[in-house]
């Protein structure tokens, strides 16, 4: 089961990096936690709907997250593991991001849970090392893994941003662009002027293409209105799920 391959796989993982690191009690109790959370979730889903070829390169790739959460928080707790060792698993992980969605096209498995995941995974790694770059450069850099899940939050209260929008090549490159940014910034290999300058131009991105996909809603709900005036249904929307999504499964 997925599920279970996912647990002993992050743990083993939390292991090696105990044995490398030294990871402490911060980083063991946040990464056990990222686990058993990601497991449940996975064994109520992969229950409904099986595990496809694709779920299982996204499950690495979260594993992977998992093993970067707890040497984020082990370094905020003052206990700072070798850049490398932050930046290999999250550059792995942004790597198969190319990978899964391919896997699930060309075995004819795509489905409404494999995207989800594979978006979930995305927006958690973005968090995370949005957090460790935040100790280099500001806490405003906080705003980048906090956008998509502020915008989650904002849709609770607002029906209208439940919507869907058609996905672009812009919003794709945005989204690709803010993990492979936060992880350059967190290698420390730039100056410190250039690193924070190529996070706030990401940051300003992100926010065009979240303004953007608002816009759109907004749009579509002020030409859905003359339809539920006069008893009509609106066009059917179609697309990826909500601003900033551009999964490709």
């Amino acid at each position: 089961m997925i599920a279970t391959t996912v647990l002993g796989g992050e743990l083993a993982l939390l292991g090696v990096l105990a044995a490398t690191t030294g990871l402490g009690p911060a980083g063991w109790a946040v990464g056990v936690a990222h686990a058993v959370v990601l497991t449940v979730l996975l064994a109520r889903r992969t229950v409904e709907v099986g595990p496809r070829p694709a779920d299982r390169v996204t499950a690495i790739r979260a594993v992977l997250g998992g093993g970067v959460t707890a040497l984020v928080a082990d370094g905020v707790a003052g206990n700072l593991a070798p850049v490398a060792l932050l930046v290999a698993p999250a550059s792995v992980a942004l790597a198969l991001d190319a990978v899964d969605g391919r896997v699930a096209r060309r075995t004819g498995t795509a489905s409404v849970f494999g995207a989800r995941f594979d978006m979930e995974t995305d927006a958690w790694l973005i968090a995370v090392l949005s957090v460790h770059v935040a100790t280099l450069s500001g806490a405003w850099v906080l705003a980048i893994g906090a956008m998509r899940y502020a915008f989650v939050g904002v849709t609770a209260l607002v029906p209208w941003m439940r919507g869907t929008v058609p996905p672009t090549v812009g919003a794709k490159v945005v989204a690709a662009a803010q993990g492979v940014v936060l992880v350059v910034a967190s290698s420390t290999l730039l100056p410190g002027a250039v690193a924070t300058g190529l996070v706030a131009a990401a940051l300003a991105a992100l926010a065009w293409s979240f303004g953007r996909d608002v816009r759109h809603l907004d749009r579509a709900r002020t030409a859905a209105a003359p339809h539920r005036r006069w008893g009509g249904s609106p066009p059917a929307a179609s697309g990826s799920p909500g601003p900033g999504g551009t999964r490709r499964r």
